[in-house]
């Protein structure tokens, strides 16, 4: 019996322990992680790693990071590197160094031989209308291709010319030959290598001009490394005869176990990277790093803590039925993990300048902030107040009802860890916006009220003296829709794109503590929502925080509307 994981159960966990129970695999269990480098991670890709790496840290096995890098034309070294970064951030360890099916050519040209050798598989010359039209339909079947009696000599020769760049691009394919009736489409002949002239791949060169397919490639490598459990999403379901009749034809040495889990929908977001790849292509992002983005580096970018994405992932589960998840269920991890880490500031996004009349002019003191209200280990903070200070507009009223619990004229207010102002005069410009309001304080008021004294709201301030100005942008969820990608009522998917999903703030006044503020370390400016300083456009001549997230679900109720 296996040794026992505190770990969620699921389907794939209970495979893993029946082939322990039985002996399997001399015990082993060695997953891997295997993407395409054409692209960023998304929050899908995500719940792969954490599945895979996951699994094979808990039965102590191993987990291999596999670039499939078998289309040049569409990867790309930066690609590479970014993947790398992403799964590091989020927390796994792929070993001495990352595997590529590039690593595998030339076995996988020799594999490809050998099924020649035995008849079973053969070049082709038909173009890829062609192939198309002689493949058939769902309903009905396909047709052998004329090439397909090739004798084993004539294949050698024409697979070697292939090699040779004596054909070219669409000129010719390898194909396997197993059942062109099959009602599996997957099994109708599929192409095994293909011609690309004149690419260079980004680890091999220019050696090769011809490139394996992805479905021959991925089990080959997967036998090749000794991989037990290949485990994959639903959409490869089909696809798992034609895996397992290339590593039965071959009589490899390894032959892992396809299993396939329901990938990951997020409502509010892609999940798919061709359509990622045209957000970034059509300049409605900016970049796969943009924090609007469902790519991890977006989500790192934007704040999110690694662990709150781990967490999410276990939360939400491996099961085999599609499923749809909401949003909030991501915020959600996301809030609980910066409510309990995140150090506290103050940040005032649309300051409104508050003259203190009867503080002595000149003067400056330090005053005391916990670093966050519940954890005494986070420490504290000083924060200069001085004669001059801003608050946000919106926490200032003229007049008010009772429910309105922040400062209104003749009226009293807490100032945030520090003292009871109140209002006495409002300066307004000559078109009657409100410029500056004048106010007095108490300065028996600090730290706590006398005794019988009752005020009802506190609000944040920032020093005008010493408030460290800062761009600051508040995003907002990329698409205004839940299921942007699978709505049948419009023909584009970017119809959907939130027009409200970023607001630029550029004369925020930040409490100066934040003046050498960490890229992508996360603070709560009080009642203003999750803030980190943005690592691509923070720079020493400018300050640009991003929001992370509200302080709540601002999307509940409308999506109660919905």
């Amino acid at each position: 019996m296996s040794e026992e994981i505190n770990k969620p159960n699921n389907f794939i966990r209970n495979l893993i322990d029946a082939d322990l129970d039985k002996g399997k695999n001399e015990g082993r269990v060695h997953t891997r992680f295997p993407p395409e480098p054409n692209g960023y991670l998304h929050i899908g890709h995500a719940k792969s790693i954490c599945l895979n790496f996951g699994l094979a840290r808990d039965y102590k096995g191993q987990c291999n990071l596999r670039f499939d890098d078998t289309n040049p034309q569409k990867e790309d070294e930066e690609f590479v590197d970014a993947i790398k970064e992403d799964v590091q951030w989020l927390g796994f360890d792929w070993g001495e160094q990352p595997f590529f099916a590039s690593d595998y050519f030339d076995r996988l040209y020799d594999f490809a031989v050998q099924l020649i050798k035995q008849g079973d598989a053969y070049v082709c010359d038909l173009n890829a209308e062609e192939t198309r039209e002689y493949r058939g339909t769902l309903t009905e079947p396909g047709k052998n291709s004329p090439h397909r009696d090739r004798t084993v000599e004539e294949n050698l020769v024409l697979f070697d010319g292939m090699r040779a760049g004596q054909f070219p691009d669409g000129a010719k394919l390898l194909r396997a030959k197993i059942n062109m009736a099959s009602p599996n489409i997957n099994l109708r002949d599929p192409a095994i290598y293909r011609i690309r002239q004149g690419v260079i791949h980004h680890q091999t060169g220019d050696k090769w001009c011809i490139y394996p397919m992805y479905d021959y490639t991925h089990c080959l490598s997967d036998a090749i490394e000794g991989v037990t459990h290949s485990v994959c999403t639903l959409e490869f379901e089909d696809h798992r005869p034609l895996y397992n009749w290339f590593l039965e034809t071959l009589k490899t040495e390894h032959h892992p176990q396809q299993i396939e889990f329901s990938r990951l929908n997020l409502q509010y977001a892609i999940t798919s990277k061709r359509k990622l790849t045209q957000l970034v292509e059509q300049g409605a992002v900016d970049g796969w790093d943009d924090p609007r983005m469902s790519t991890i580096s977006g989500m790192r970018r934007r704040g999110y803590p690694a662990a709150s994405i781990r967490e999410f992932c276990e939360r939400i589960g491996v099961t085999k039925a599609d499923n749809s998840i909401e949003m909030s269920t991501l915020e959600s991890c996301i809030r609980d993990n910066l409510n309990e880490n995140s150090p506290r500031a103050m940040a005032v996004l649309d300051p409104l300048k508050i003259v203190i009349t009867n503080y002595p002019e000149g003067q400056t003191e330090d005053l005391t902030a916990p670093n966050h209200p519940q954890q005494e280990a986070m420490g504290t903070r000083n924060i200069p107040f001085g004669r001059e200070i801003y608050i946000d507009r919106a926490d200032f009223k003229e007049e008010a009802n009772n429910k309105f619990k922040r400062l209104v004229k003749d009226k009293e207010v807490r100032l945030r860890n520090a003292y009871v102002i109140r209002c006495d005069d409002v300066i307004k410009n000559a078109d009657g916006e409100i410029i500056e309001l004048r106010c007095s304080y108490d300065d028996a008021t600090l730290g706590a009220a006398p005794e019988g004294r009752k005020v009802k709201g506190v609000i944040h301030w920032v020093s005008a003296e010493h408030g460290v100005k800062a761009e600051v942008r508040l995003y907002d969820r990329l698409f205004n829709h839940p299921q942007p990608d699978s709505d049948k009522t419009v023909d584009d998917f970017m119809v959907h794109l939130n027009p409200d999903s970023l607001a630029t703030r550029t004369e925020c006044v930040l409490e100066p503590s934040l003046l050498t503020a960490e890229a992508g370390k996360v603070y709560q400016f009080e009642r203003e929502g999750y803030f980190c300083a943005d690592a691509k456009l923070s720079s020493e001549s400018k300050l640009v925080f991003n929001r992370t997230i509200t302080l709540r679900d601002t999307w509940a109720k409308i999506e109660q509307q919905s």
